[in-house]
């Protein structure tokens, strides 16, 4: 049952938050929205790659006032909705908040396993892994320049969840948690294999963790961590640290 609060979703490319989107709409239901869908579109129309026209609306105000004002329209309408967009979550401030990551690699190897089209196709995993680096980080710059919101910061959502082995309804039951408890804090909910830990810290403690991107290392509760990932976990709760 919808719980009158949206929820948006924000990921990197490749990290399954279409799929997680749909899904969650349906759990819910409730509409979902893709803006990722409509960038495509756009893209398409004028005989570009994303790629292509992110670096295009990095010159040209127009296309990110439009798809601004469409997602600012949205947010003020009052509609519970499931958003599907990497920059919804700052126009949606009353939203459940919601960031996907994943292993850069396995994003890589994702979109080159999608049907090749017009707007977004790749020859090789390198390839995939190199154009995506490039257009995320394209992303950044202008959403940083233009909005001072820096889509990579971890405290500018409610969630992160990791989706490098984790299935699309695994991190639906974790958004579904946390969106009938209503946490104050950001919750994080990682694969243990992605955790660097050390032999040397106490083994006993909370699991907590810092953020350098892609990576997260453990400051706190290595022996939970590496028996998660021994036991087979593909998500563990922890929080960032600050």
């Amino acid at each position: 049952m919808p719980s009158g609060r949206s929820v948006v979703i924000n990921g990197d490319l490749g990290s399954g938050k279409s799929t997680v989107s749909i899904l969650l709409a349906q759990r819910l239901g409730i509409r979902r929205i893709s803006v990722g869908d409509l960038y495509r579109e756009m893209a398409q129309q004028r005989g570009m790659t994303a790629l292509e026209l992110n670096l295009h609306a990095e010159l040209d105000d127009k296309i990110d006032h439009y798809v601004d004002r469409l997602q600012s329209d949205i947010a003020t309408s009052g509609e519970t909705l499931v958003v599907d967009s990497r920059l919804a979550w700052h126009f949606f401030r009353d939203a459940l908040k919601v960031h996907l990551i994943t292993d850069p690699h396995v994003a890589a190897h994702r979109v080159l396993g999608r049907p090749a089209d017009t707007v977004e196709s790749y020859e090789s995993a390198s390839e995939a892994l190199c154009h995506l680096a490039e257009r995320s980080e394209s992303e950044r710059v202008r959403f940083l320049d233009r909005y001072g919101a820096d889509k990579t910061r971890l405290r500018n959502y409610d969630l992160v969840c990791d989706s490098t082995r984790a299935t699309p309804g695994d991190i639906v039951d974790r958004i579904l948690e946390v969106l009938a408890t209503a946490p104050t804090e950001l919750r994080l909910f990682i694969d243990p294999k992605r955790i660097h830990t050390t032999t040397s810290a106490p083994d006993n403690a909370p699991i907590r963790l810092s953020y350098t991107r892609p990576t997260f290392h453990a400051i706190s509760g290595h022996a939970a961590i590496k028996a998660a990932a021994h036991n087979g976990a593909t998500l563990i709760p922890a929080t960032l640290a600050d």
